[in-house]
């Protein structure tokens, strides 16, 4: 048995629909529960508070740093209403900017629903006389995205230089949301206290939700208890929400600071702790087949998978996936199927709540 055939199917009533600070009044973010699968060990479920005493002195914590765009916009092609999910820029900013985008169609209730793509020179209207024109599918003989180019969206603003569509995103459009979801959240909902601007002002399509129930407290009680936080930058697309498809590629950057501290941590008997698969992406990206992380930046296309297994990371602390993501590859490359089998089996017995705004869940490697 999987995790896929543990889960079937997320029931509805397993969906976080709105953070826990709005459906339990009075919790903040670090309210959400926390599922352990360590090693061969039974999993149990306790709270997220408890982070800082399951992790040990000397442990390094891995943090994605990328702020969330609000990426997703009104327009229209010809006569038709699209919502266009804005999800990776292809080049430098400027004139001309090349986006890879998602079009999907309103569904009427505030969120969207999946949609062909194309034609090819199809152009969609925005607000403020920006407009996309559709280049190509991403992935030839694949609809869903598509390369557009960016016309009319005009200069950046002066605290967002460097990117025109980053700094018109941030006047016209709002966060994406998928139909789980009750109802719209400010960008502060979907922003991590990681988050960082790039130079280029840059940043995710979708939040890197694992680091959504850190806190100022939380970091703080991890430092006095000696664990360490590493930052790395991963600026990830838009995902299929219906189709699960492998993740394409995506810019990333792991500094010489961050590579020095994996290899401190890890020639000193600590744990490096991914917080998220998008942190696990750029670290494993960033590491070598002997398993030493370099100083790297670009873009990874990395699929991690049982059989090409992790090299560099020892945990993993992660949110619920659907039995159809291929991101639950990656969990079983971290601590093994059986590991990941049965710690769905327990978050389904306990009614943990799935997707960006629910429970999380911390996977360690088999001593």
């Amino acid at each position: 048995m999987s995790a896929r055939a543990v889960v079937g199917r997320v029931p509805e009533e397993l969906s976080a629909r709105v953070p826990v600070e709005e459906r339990e009044p009075g919790r903040g973010r670090d309210g959400v529960r926390l599922l352990v699968s360590a090693g061969e060990r039974l999993p149990r479920v306790g709270w997220f508070t408890e982070l800082p005493g399951l992790l040990r002195a000397g442990d390094l914590l891995v943090v994605n740093t990328s702020a969330t765009l609000p990426a997703a916009a009104d327009g229209r092609l010809g006569g038709t209403a699209v919502v266009v999910h804005f999800s990776t820029r292809a080049d430098g900013p400027g004139p001309g900017e090349r986006w890879a985008v998602e079009l999907r169609s309103p569904d009427g209730r505030g969120t969207t629903r999946p949609r062909s793509g194309g034609p090819a020179g199809a152009v969609v209207a925005l607000a403020d006389g920006a407009r996309l024109e559709l280049v190509e599918p991403l992935t030839p003989g694949a609809g869903r995205l598509w390369w557009a180019r960016a016309e009319g969206f005009g200069a950046p603003a002066a605290d967002r230089a460097g990117s025109a569509v980053v700094a018109w995103l941030h006047r016209h459009a709002r966060p994406i949301r998928y139909a789980y979801t009750a109802r719209d959240q400010p960008l502060s909902a979907y922003r991590t206290v990681f988050s960082a601007a790039g130079e280029d002002r840059g940043g995710s399509a979708e939040m890197p939700s694992a680091g959504r129930p850190f806190t100022a407290r939380t970091v703080t009680e991890l430092v006095r208890a000696g664990v360490q936080f590493a930052p790395v930058t991963l600026h990830t697309g838009v995902a299929s929400s219906e189709a699960h498809e492998p993740p394409y590629p995506e810019p990333f950057s792991v500094s010489p600071h961050a590579a020095w501290l994996v290899n401190a941590v890890r020639a000193g008997g600590g744990r490096v702790i991914a917080v998220g698969t998008t942190a696990v992406r750029a670290l494993e990206s960033a590491a070598g087949p002997d398993g030493r992380v370099r100083a790297a930046s670009g873009w990874t296309g990395l699929v991690v998978t049982p059989e090409r297994g992790v090299r560099c990371v020892d945990g993993l602390l992660t949110g619920l996936h659907e039995p159809e993501a291929s991101h639950l590859l990656m969990l079983e490359a971290v601590a093994g199927a059986a590991a990941v089998e049965r710690g769905y089996e327990a978050a389904v017995g306990a009614g943990l709540l799935w997707h960006e705004f629910g429970d999380v869940h911390l996977l360690t490697r088999r001593e």
